[in-house]
């Protein structure tokens, strides 16, 4: 996914939870962020069914890679972007991973393979907002 902006510039905005309801489209809003952007840091996404998952920063390599995973009942879901420079600005892939216990494990199988398009166009709409900040500097 090309997004307009340096990696750096990307990474920092994507990975940070205060943005997160800005471009993710399940998310109403994030609450509870304990500390900066790091290793170890955590918050709960308020998502716009009203699920709340625990979240947390796994992986933290800027502006390189950055994981998070997240969790909620018998859920789990983790989340990687990788950035690479591009012409342009840079290059963002998402990988994800979604797992569930008992009954809901077939349930999360399914959301594995819709989940991603999700990713993608919420990555789409970042770039959107990143191309027009860089416009008003």
């Amino acid at each position: 996914m090309h997004l307009p902006v340096p990696p750096e510039v990307a990474f920092d905005y994507l990975v940070d939870p205060a943005h997160r309801s800005q471009w993710q489209s399940s998310l109403a809003r994030v609450e509870d962020v304990s500390g900066p952007v790091a290793v170890g840091q955590r918050w709960v996404d308020v998502t716009t069914p009203g699920l709340r998952p625990a979240m947390e920063t796994t992986e933290l390599d800027r502006p390189h890679r950055w994981t998070e995973r997240g969790t909620w009942r018998s859920w789990s879901a983790e989340l990687t972007l990788e950035f690479a420079p591009a012409p342009g600005g840079c290059e963002v892939e998402p990988t994800m991973r979604i797992a569930a216990r008992g009954p809901a494990a077939l349930a999360a199988r399914a959301l594995g393979v819709l989940a991603p398009l999700a990713v993608r166009a919420d990555l789409r709409k970042a770039g959107r907002i990143l191309a027009r900040r860089s416009q008003s500097v």
